[in-house]
């Protein structure tokens, strides 16, 4: 049955489901409300309250695990519900995440999975310590026998592929790029380093690749003219790097200093925002497929997630069994988060900590909106800010927290007093963004530095 009501406000005659009760007029003239900012402030720290009392981030964990350590996850760009995890035995397994169940495991390497990537057919690769890398077929009943293996010089610390070709590039004592054809690599990328700990393909302009290696650089490279175009040195090492996929000359590195930063490959003389928290390395970093958060996993056990343009994180996850963490990935609809760590577990968690993915009516929809909406408003005002920033983290964390605020503030004050006793001029102050950056170096002049 449909009710129609009239408008005070106009002639218009809206019709209304039944269902959800008769809507009553309103008038919107602001003299008729004069207390609409305190009842919005008020259901503003309500909305906020509720938040906190229903977040509930660990949805939980994929089958029983792996027997070692959880170092490499890969998701499929094409499927949503799949996802592969290679551990510290060798061992690579299948997951089907509607169910949480394993759908096939394969002993694929004798060392450390040290990389895993999904193939533009949907196939896996994987590569070792066992100096391998192995393509496997993840529909197929024979769990034993790769489709291909490709034998390498050394053993291998990372691999990609490229999203419409089919190449891949590893990373060991240089950067390789491979062909799915041919047993041998058709081009080497190194520039200087030792060794490579991490490659990635740009997700856009997927010629460009960008890797870390041994003596803290970031490399740029590309595979068009097969050599790097530059060269990023910072103070400490960089452990793993992801590229924005929104703003594809955008890209994260996950640093030893406890920091990720977030470069512009136009311009690396300066990083375009540092996010902080952490205390220790962080090891590994995942941009959403909306490209406006950051997810990390670090050595200190805990999951921080950041918003690309603020400076330190607007949620920590951890848990008492969960140890030091090695891989983290969005999934491809940005609503969860899958987590390796060193006992052996995947974890997943909501992005969202309140956030529930059951059927929502349209009032409920509506009412959520208005909510986040008046939170985003009044997030500033004390109480509300202090509601929502406030979060229960383990004791040692806290404790590091404020052991490397008292050492960072020490610093700061030795170097101020040693300006105020300096010529004027002598001791400029350092940007925050520069000055882990050591030199910045191109191709076409290697030696040169800016």
């Amino acid at each position: 049955m449909k009710i129609k009501t009239i408008s005070r406000s106009s002639d218009v005659y809206l019709p209304v489901n039944n269902t959800e009760g008769p809507r009553l007029p309103r008038n919107l003239d602001p003299s008729l409300h004069p207390f609409e900012r305190a009842r919005e402030y008020t259901r503003a720290l309500n909305a906020t309250k509720l938040e906190r009392v229903f977040a509930a981030p660990f949805v939980g964990q994929l089958g029983n695990g792996h027997i070692d350590g959880v170092y490499a996850i890969a998701k499929s760009i094409r499927r949503l519900n799949t996802v592969a995890s290679g551990s510290g035995d060798g061992t690579i397994k299948y997951w089907d995440l509607s169910s949480r169940e394993e759908v096939a495991s394969y002993q694929a390497h004798q060392g450390i999975v040290k990389g895993l990537t999904v193939t533009i057919d949907g196939n896996l690769l994987s590569c070792g310590t066992d100096n391998v890398v192995k393509l496997w077929d993840v529909t197929s009943t024979n769990r034993d026998t790769p489709l291909k293996s490709f034998l390498g010089s050394s053993g291998f610390t990372g691999i990609d592929h490229h999203r419409s070709q089919p190449l891949f590039a590893t990373s060991s004592l240089g950067v390789e790029i491979w062909d799915e054809n041919r047993s041998k690599p058709i081009a080497d990328l190194s520039w200087g380093a030792d060794n490579v700990n991490t490659v990635k393909f740009n997700q856009s302009e997927q010629s460009i690749l960008c890797s870390t290696g041994s003596d803290r650089s970031i490399v740029i490279h590309d595979i068009r003219t097969n050599a790097p175009v530059q060269k990023l040195v910072t103070l400490m090492r960089t452990n793993a790097i992801c590229w924005n996929p929104i703003e594809p000359f955008n890209f994260a590195a996950a640093n030893e200093d406890h920091n990720v930063y977030i470069y512009d490959m136009r311009k690396l003389t300066r990083s375009l925002n540092v996010l902080k928290d952490h205390v220790a390395a962080v090891m590994d970093v995942d941009y959403s497929p909306t490209g406006q958060e950051i997810v990390t996993g670090s050595y200190d056990k805990t999951i921080r997630i950041y918003k690309v343009k603020e400076g330190h994180s607007r949620d920590i996850y951890h848990t008492k069994r969960m140890q030091r963490l090695f891989a983290v990935k969005f999934t491809m609809d940005s609503k969860y988060i899958l987590s390796g760590s060193d006992e052996g577990n995947i974890r997943v968690w909501r992005a969202e900590a309140s956030a529930r993915s059951n059927i929502k009516s349209a009032r409920e929809r509506a009412k959520l909106e208005y909510d986040a909406t008046l939170k985003e408003r009044y997030k500033d005002m004390p109480e509300i800010k202090r509601i929502s920033r406030h979060r229960h983290v383990p004791k040692f964390i806290k404790t590091a927290t404020e052991t490397k605020r008292t050492e960072i503030a020490s610093i700061k004050r030795k170097e101020e007093n040693m300006r105020k006793r300096s010529k004027k001029g002598t001791m400029p102050y350092q940007k925050e963004r520069e000055k882990h950056i050591v030199g910045v170096a191109f191709r076409d002049n290697a030696d040169e530095s800016k």
